[in-house]
């Protein structure tokens, strides 16, 4: 069976623990999309290279979950020569038996315009910054003036900006619990199933 599930949203909306809980819910495989972009600009150097030659060791470092580490992400993924590296990769992955759930930025609009379940998961820039603060500490202050800046690149750039698919159900997170937001997100999956698989 290939079934793809697309979840896009900003960065800390809870767009990757719905779509873990998701792949771990109906037995789907997952890939955080933001992972290959976060390897390609933790490599440095020529980042369209670094695409081009992205191994599984590369998405192993221990490192990608930092704040540089995405601030690298962004920078890097606004460049079409580096998108165009990872699309195959990425649709490969999104169409392999069993199902997949990957989450992104433009999972939904680009990479899998024809998923079966499309999500937009969202939640306000303040929201957001307290739950990265609250994941690696620092200034909080900081972290929503980077939340809102980071925001302004992914949805501002040229190439696959982030923006919500026609077709896509929004779960805003803001005052939704993630259980509340993960419940709806597996009714969708369940509708779309075929009935032997629900």
């Amino acid at each position: 069976m290939q079934f793809t599930v697309a979840i896009d949203g900003p960065a800390a909306a809870g767009k990757g623990t719905i779509g873990r809980a998701l792949a771990a819910r109906f037995g789907f495989a997952h890939l955080d999309t933001g992972l290959l972009y976060r390897a390609v600009g933790a490599k440095g150097g020529d980042p369209v290279l670094a695409a081009q030659s992205l191994t599984a060791e590369d998405l192993a470092r221990d490192d990608l979950r930092s704040m540089a580490a995405g601030e690298a992400a962004s920078r890097v993924a606004a460049i079409p020569q580096v998108r165009a590296a990872l699309l195959d990769f990425q649709r490969v992955f999104a169409r392999r038996l069993g199902g997949a759930v990957l989450d992104g930025r433009d999972i939904g609009t680009v990479i899998c315009p024809n998923a079966e379940v499309k999500l937009f998961v969202t939640a306000t820039a303040q929201i957001r910054a307290h739950r990265r603060w609250l994941e690696l500490g620092g200034d909080e202050g900081q972290i929503l003036a980077d939340v809102i800046a980071r925001d302004a690149r992914d949805m501002g750039r040229s190439d696959a900006p982030l923006r919500a698919a026609d077709d896509a159900v929004t779960l805003d997170t803001s005052d939704l619990p993630i259980e509340a937001a993960l419940a709806r997100a597996v009714a969708e999956v369940e509708a779309k199933l075929p009935k032997s698989q629900g």
